[in-house]
């Protein structure tokens, strides 16, 4: 089975406190980057009715059993967990990518919207077929990994 999207991070200076540990609000952050990066790499916006997916975050919950620290190496999973008529759900996880160690779980619950009127509409047909495929296997690379390993002959 292949593994879940991914998004990676490196965490920047501005997001720590003097000791250098990332601020608890920032993981709402970083969870929002990596489900507007899944949510974009998943369905081609201009195949769309109007011509872009929008949605509003309506929950999101976090839950800490680590922390990350300036200039670590994050990778987050996301992953659909539930997708409704008009809501969807993401789960994601987020690692440390050069330890592995788990750091937090979060999950965003978002309610489709129409891009113009931002009135409630139903997830179109072409959005929930990319969240229930949900881009297994591929991934983001904001934190370089990949193109270290690259230069690295890895």
């Amino acid at each position: 089975m292949e593994q879940p999207f991914r998004y990676y991070m490196q965490v920047r200076y501005g997001e720590c406190d003097a000791q250098k540990v990332v601020y608890n609000a920032r993981y709402g952050d970083f969870l929002d980057l990596a489900a507007t990066e899944f949510l974009h790499h998943i369905c081609d916006q201009d195949q769309l009715p109007g011509g872009a997916f929008d949605y509003q975050v309506v929950k999101l919950t976090i839950e800490w059993k680590a922390s990350a620290c300036y200039r670590d190496q994050l990778e987050i999973t996301v992953q659909a967990s539930h997708i409704g008529n008009t809501s969807f759900t993401l789960a994601m996880d987020i690692h440390n990518y050069r330890t592995g160690q788990f750091l937090a779980r979060g999950e965003m619950v978002g309610v489709a919207v129409h891009p113009v009127t931002v009135e409630k509409m139903s997830i179109p047909d072409i959005m929930r077929q990319a969240l229930e495929q949900g881009g297994r296997g591929k991934f983001i690379d904001h934190a370089g990994i990949h193109i270290a390993k690259e230069s690295a002959g890895a």
